[in-house]
């Protein structure tokens, strides 16, 4: 478990060691930028190391569920959304599966208590945790996009927009992921939650809607991860509709910004059981 550096302390100072007239007093909580990029640093390399084997798998589950689905789809509208969904379904395994895993182990193991004695503010350990994990999947969504394009035989012309399909979409993910983490009685049921939450990406995302029921078609609107999809999804049109496309990218914005609190919050209570 990393520490966060003396550096990103206001003054860039140490606490005050103890002397003969009594404890020593503690500076001010750091602020909230700093701390974010030292947890993010810290995260980042802790998590390198363990996680990129599950990042391979990540990916070549993605692919092989395009491949897979090239034997039933042929093209047009459900081949955009096979690729779509297969890209954003690596910031789902990612975000949902891995990190909901990681702070239920963290609450299970006593690791929040570690970082409650922190001057680092609870938004900084979410925030960062978060986005470190989410850093990850940038490769293996790229990967699989342009396996999918080149697959279905798709333009590889607006595959920028995954750069912010990837955070926004993440976002709402990984807070989703972290809440289910933090909220879990026990880390079995925060493995099998963001195991759930997978799946409904999977098949909410992948298969196209158009030979959902109705009734599964209402709950693919209430995935975040969906309008994810119908972002990267629209832009392979001779003349995407550009303001759909925003729209979507600010679903998943909104409602990133509502599960990061959710999470923080949930760290709050966590933290001081």
């Amino acid at each position: 478990m990393s520490v966060v550096p003396a550096e990103v302390l206001p003054g860039g100072s140490r606490a005050v060691p103890e002397t003969a007239s009594g404890p020593a007093e503690l500076g001010p909580r750091a602020r909230l930028w700093p701390s974010l990029a030292a947890v993010y640093r810290a995260q980042l390399s802790r998590a390198r190391v363990a996680r990129i084997p599950l990042l391979f798998v990540a990916t070549f589950q993605s692919v092989g569920i395009a491949v897979m689905m090239r034997g039933v789809v042929e093209g047009g509208a459900e081949a955009q959304s096979v690729v779509a969904g297969s890209s954003v379904l690596v910031v789902a395994y990612v975000a949902l599966n891995l990190l909901s895993q990681y702070f239920g182990h963290l609450r299970a193991s006593g690791g929040l208590d570690h970082y409650a004695t922190l001057p680092v503010p609870p938004a900084a350990v979410v925030l960062g945790a978060a986005a470190a994990y989410a850093s990850f999947t940038v490769p293996g969504t790229l990967v699989t996009a342009v396996f999918g394009c080149v697959l279905f035989g798709l333009p590889l012309t607006n595959l920028w927009v995954l750069l912010a399909v990837i955070p926004l979409a993440g976002a709402a993910l990984a807070g989703l992921g972290a809440a289910c983490g933090l909220l879990a009685p026990r880390p079995e049921l925060a493995t099998l939650l963001g195991q759930l939450g997978m799946s409904a990406a999977l098949l909410l995302g992948v298969l196209p809607a158009g030979r959902m029921p109705e009734a599964i078609r209402l709950a693919r609107d209430l995935l975040p991860s969906t309008y994810g999809v119908e972002a990267y999804a629209r832009t392979f049109g001779p003349h995407p509709d550009w303001a759909l496309v925003l729209l979507d990218l600010g679903v998943c914005a909104g409602v990133g910004v509502v599960s990061l609190a959710v999470a923080t919050r949930a760290y709050r209570k966590a933290a001081v059981r």
